[in-house]
C-alpha cells in the first residue's frame, strides 16, 4: 500500500499550487472580448501584452473611386468612438502586410526599407471593442503581429494637442495616429536622398490612411505643424524614432456627399466654358 507521507503531501499540495498559479496567468496575460459595435462580431485577443487586432477583411462596401471622390481634411467629429475593427483596417492601411512572401506593406518603401513607425494615441473611451472600451493611453502599432503594445498609460490627447500648436481638433478625435520616421533605416542604402524617400513614403501612408477612413466613413486631417521633440517625449518613441505626421480619427460631423454626376456636370461646364 502507498502512504501519503507528511513530505509528499506538501509536495503535491506546492504542485497544486503552482499549477493554479500558471493557469491564474494564462486567464491574466490572454483574454477575449467580442467588438459588437455594428454588429460585426470581431473577436479581440488581449495576449501577452498585445491587443491583437481584428484581421483585415472588406467591410465598407465602398469602391476605391468613391473613397477618393469623397476624400477630404475633416477636423470636426462627433463625441463617438471608432470600432476596434476600423481601428484595425486604417492601421492596416497605413504599414499592414499585403503580401505572404517577401511582407510588403500596404505603403510602397524604397528599397523596402520600412522607416515608418507608427503610434496611436487612444482617449478615453475612444475605442469600442462592443462591451468594453480600449484602456486609454498610447500604443505602438507591431506590423507583424497586427497588434498594438501598449507604451503610456493614459488619456494625452490634451498634451498632444498643445504640442500641436493647440490645434483642437487633436484632442476632440477620439484617436490620434502618430507616424515617426527611423531615417537611418533608408539613408544607410540610398545616402542623403534617403531623406527624401522617407517624406514620399510618409505621404503615401497618409493617403492610405484618408482613403481608408473616408470608406469607412470616418473623418481625419495630416498635422504637420507640431513641436517634434514635445510630441515624442509625450507619446515615449524609442531612439532614433522622428515624428512626422499626426493625423487625428474620428466619426465625422459632416460627410461630402458628392457624386459622379456632380463631377460629369461640372467637367462638361468647363469645357463648354473653353477655360483652361
Amino acid at each position: 500500500m502507498d502512504m501519503v507521507t507528511p513530505r509528499r503531501r506538501a509536495a503535491l499540495s506546492l504542485a497544486l499550487a503552482l499549477l493554479l498559479l500558471s493557469a491564474t496567468a494564462v486567464v491574466i496575460t490572454m483574454h477575449r472580448y467580442t467588438d459588437r459595435a455594428a454588429g460585426r462580431g470581431a473577436e479581440v485577443v488581449v495576449r501577452n501584452g498585445y491587443v491583437e487586432l481584428p484581421l483585415p477583411r472588406p467591410i465598407s462596401g465602398v469602391y476605391l473611386e468613391e473613397a477618393i471622390l469623397r476624400r477630404r481634411s475633416i477636423r470636426e467629429y462627433r463625441s463617438e468612438p471608432l470600432s476596434i475593427e476600423q481601428l484595425s483596417l486604417i492601421l492596416w492601411a497605413a504599414q499592414g502586410i499585403t503580401d505572404t512572401r517577401y511582407l510588403f506593406r500596404a505603403s510602397p518603401s524604397a528599397g523596402a526599407t520600412y522607416p515608418l513607425e507608427i503610434y496611436v494615441v487612444v482617449g478615453d473611451r475612444g475605442v469600442s471593442t462592443g462591451n468594453r472600451f480600449l484602456e486609454a493611453g498610447v500604443y505602438r502599432y507591431d506590423v507583424r503581429r497586427h497588434a498594438l503594445v501598449l507604451v503610456k498609460r493614459g488619456d494625452v490627447r490634451d498634451a498632444l494637442a498643445r504640442a500641436a500648436l493647440d490645434q483642437e481638433w487633436v484632442r476632440d478625435a477620439p484617436v490620434d495616429i502618430v507616424i515617426c520616421a527611423v531615417y537611418e533605416r533608408t539613408t544607410r542604402i540610398y545616402g542623403e536622398r534617403g531623406y527624401r524617400y522617407v517624406y514620399m513614403e510618409v505621404g503615401h501612408a497618409g493617403q492610405n490612411i484618408y482613403l481608408m477612413a473616408t470608406a469607412l466613413r470616418l473623418g481625419t486631417v495630416a498635422v504637420g505643424a507640431f513641436y517634434d521633440e514635445r510630441v515624442a517625449e509625450i507619446i515615449g518613441t524609442r531612439r532614433g524614432e522622428h515624428p512626422l505626421y499626426i493625423m487625428p480619427v474620428g466619426v465625422p460631423a459632416w460627410f461630402p456627399t458628392t457624386t459622379f454626376e456632380d463631377i460629369h456636370e461640372l467637367y462638361t461646364r468647363l469645357r463648354g466654358s473653353g477655360g483652361g
